[in-house]
């Protein structure tokens, strides 16, 4: 009786990972003779044998760590198979497979690079476990020829390796070794010092300098993360006067830098290797991150970094290699032009970097993402039950936190971090990741879904490309993105969703930023929302809290405190601009309500260095001060009036800016989280959605959860809560009013 034979074929993340090897050394263990290969749609594999159940089984059970299998389809098969197990050519081309993202080095290569052999001290060590992927891939299938290692011909003992299905680098395209692959080297003023390059950049660093380090996504700016001096001379010239620093440090560093939970450990320690937020111990320089109580670490993901850490013995700060406002810089040439005047060397390879990608950062309590970067893309995301039958949307994101969403057959693909689209270098990045994200996935949009914005950049891109448009406004575009990430169906019901941002264009033609809405992916209704209070200079009242103070103090009567607060200010013209409504709109932002409280106490009143500034600041000023401040629920108004008068009271008692923020952080919690559990408890909403950027916020995340009681809760874990997870939520609507066949907007 002829033995049973089939066609297996595995979707998923299936490719760059070892898996071909992998399902030959199942071969050998399961007695099954066949082929397997990869293709545009993943793993496709022939096989029959006696094990060949147990063969089929193992496949999705015992996976390589890097793989991520959506699923496994067997068909019969009625061809010929060899007598024993062969790995075959990749065949044709495009996209139906997930792409790997860029690993961080595995333990068998850091423990290769530190022993003796021919990569002892090799800065591209890698295997099938790590190493670059989607940095330097240039098509599909993933195959050596198809990334930027087709430079590097492989010498005899680094074929052997690739060619031999029992070797861990068996079919692993950035194998590499001295005598084939790339090379480093340390360079000053445009000329390579002869020597060892590891060797030259310690030395620069030990004496207070400043290296801009080639990695895998892009370019560091590294220096002594221990050395004030250094750190200020870092922040002078890159212009960076309080933005927080990353430091890179080795495992056992930490625990003197940082509080340290498993959680944390087993987040820096995944394969993404993301930037973790941790507990400082202030230990090192207030100047690494001013005002904060986290401290943004990474560990070492390449093997150039292990060498560069273990030779220097100390943490570095480790920063993108840009101009304020600009991309990261990838190219050697870009970098000697725009990085000359920051570095006082250069550590540099000749491997070409195929895309910028960023340094994603996370956080493992709460869990969340709050910049999907390096690590983290392109891994996909299913979509919730009901979107099998999507078509193909492209979605553009906002102006802030560029990043972009593909749906495709049943996932969305939410694209890496591009920046703020302001910039112009920035808008033009954001232009050529949009053709490389089409042209590399294969991805043909039905239609292009985009902010209703007009005036935002990525809405004009979309606007502008001849395909059929879905405006999607900005907090209901978040609102689905939480839905999204937590799979709930598109027949799921409504909910409240608790949407705390900056500014987005809402329907009325104002700017919403404080929302309780009730919706799901095909509309909502704006049940709640925070008073509006002037922006007074437009775009300037992001920049300078003060503005906001004036705004909401005059607002609740309180005219005279700002006049106490702001004597040196320039009230009197801003609060005639208010009254004519010249260059003032109003908003219902959050983020510019936790402006307005911090300026009062004092953090940053007169300008912000940065986005976010000083909401970051009242967070980690904020202590427990017993009850919330009070916000009045007036109809659909949660009206902050109230909490001044408070806060002033509380003040002139003795209360300090510590206890009262913690205080506002409350009471804002409590506030929307009533209003949102009201329409859960009348059998409005199903659950509740917490989104928008404020949400990064992880006192605020807690206060509110905690405020919901026994309510259900959608979060945001694994998609930006900002405006770097809102291509995801347009995706979504757009495809499933296009499923309805309705206007998304």
């Amino acid at each position: 009786m002829k033995e049973r034979a089939v066609t297996i074929r595995v979707q998923g993340q299936v490719q760059g990972v070892g898996f071909r090897p992998f399902v030959w050394q199942l071969a050998q263990e399961f007695g099954v003779r066949g082929r397997v290969w990869n293709d545009a749609e993943g793993v496709g594999i022939e096989a029959s044998g006696a094990g060949l159940e147990a063969f089929v089984a193992a496949i999705s059970a015992r996976a390589p760590k890097l793989a991520r299998v959506d699923a496994v389809e067997i068909s019969g098969f009625a061809g010929e198979l060899p007598e024993g197990f062969e790995i075959a050519p990749s065949r044709g081309r495009g996209a139906e497979t997930r792409v790997t993202p860029d690993a961080a080095t595995c333990p068998a290569c850091v423990a290769e690079i530190a022993e003796p052999g021919r990569r002892q001290g090799y800065a591209f060590t890698n295997c099938t476990q790590c190493g670059p992927r989607f940095s330097i891939l240039k098509g599909l299938p993933y195959d050596r020829a198809q990334t930027t290692m087709a430079a590097f011909p492989m010498c005899p003992d680094c074929r052997a390796e690739y060619e031999d299905p029992a070797d861990r680098r068996f079919h692993a395209q950035p194998v590499a070794c001295p005598t084939c692959g790339p090379r480093l080297w340390f360079e000053v003023s445009g000329t390579e010092l002869p020597g060892d390059p590891i060797a030259q950049a310690v030395a620069c660093l030990r004496a207070g300098g400043v290296v801009a380090v080639k990695g895998i996504g892009g370019f560091h700016l590294a220096c002594d993360a221990r050395n004030p001096a250094a750190v200020a001379l870092l922040r002078a010239r890159k212009r960076r006067p309080a933005k927080p620093l990353a430091v890179m440090a080795r495992r056992a560093d930490l625990a003197a830098l940082a509080e340290v939970t498993e959680a944390d450990l087993a987040l820096l320690s995944d394969p993404a290797a993301p930037i973790v937020l941790l507990r400082s111990r202030r230990t090192l320089p207030e100047g690494i991150a001013p005002g904060m109580a986290a401290l943004g670490v990474l560990l070492p993901y390449t093997p150039l970094h292990h060498l560069l850490l273990e030779a220097f013995g100390g943490p570095l700060v480790m920063t993108s290699g840009n101009l304020s406002g600009e991309p990261q810089v990838i190219g050697n040439a870009e970098a000697r032009t725009k990085l000359a005047g920051f570095a006082d060397g250069f550590l540099m390879h000749d491997r070409e970097i195929a895309r910028r990608l960023d340094d994603s950062v996370e956080r493992s309590q709460p869990p969340m993402i709050l910049r999907r970067a390096r690590g983290r893309v392109p891994g996909t995301l299913p979509l919730p039950p009901g979107f099998a039958d999507a078509p193909q949307v492209l979605a553009l994101g906002g102006q802030m936190k560029g990043a972009i969403c593909l749906v495709k057959n049943g996932q969305a693909l939410l694209g890496h971090h591009l920046g703020d689209l302001d910039a112009t270098l920035s808008a033009d990045e954001f232009v050529k990741a949009v053709a490389d994200y089409r042209a590399l996935f294969d991805h043909a949009p039905a239609l292009v879904a985009v902010d209703a914005h007009p005036g935002y950049r990525a809405t004009q891109a979309g606007q502008a490309m001849g395909l059929p448009v879905a405006e999607v406004w900005h907090h209901h575009a978040h609102l689905a993105a939480c839905l999204a990430e937590n799979l709930w169906p598109l027949d799921g019901g409504k909910v409240a969703g608790i949407v705390l941002d900056g500014t987005g264009l809402g329907p009325d033609g104002t700017l919403w930023g404080g929302e309780v809405l009730l919706g799901d992916y095909h509309g909502f209704t704006r049940a709640a929302h925070l008073r509006p209070a002037p922006l007074i200079g437009g775009d300037r009242a992001a920049r300078e809290p003060w503005r906001n103070a004036l705004a909401r103090l005059d607002q609740a009567g309180l005219a005279d405190w700002a006049d106490a607060l702001f004597a040196q200010a320039p009230r009197d013209l801003l609060r005639q601009a208010a009254a004519r409504g010249i260059n003032a709109p109003l908003s219902s932002s959050a983020g510019r309500l936790f402006d307005a409280f911090a300026a009062v106490l004092g953090l940053c009143p007169m300008a912000q260095s940065y986005e976010g500034e000083a909401a970051m600041r009242l967070e980690a000023l904020a202590q427990d001060g017993g009850a919330g401040l009070p916000f009045a629920q007036r109809g659909a108004l949660i009206d902050p009036a109230p909490i001044w008068a408070e806060a002033r009271r509380a003040l002139q008692a003795g209360a300090s800016p510590a206890e009262l923020s913690g205080r506002f952080h409350l009471g804002l919690a409590q506030a929307f989280a009533a209003a949102a559990r009201d329409l859960v408890a009348r059998g409005e909403a199903r659950a509740v959605a917490l989104s928008g950027g404020c949400f990064q916020n992880a006192l605020l995340h807690d206060l509110t959860i905690r405020a919901l009681g026994e309510t259900p809760v959608l979060t945001h874990r694994v998609t930006p809560a900002n405006d770097g997870g809102l291509a995801l939520g347009q995706a979504t609507v757009a495809a499933a009013n296009a499923l309805r066949g309705v206007e998304s907007r």
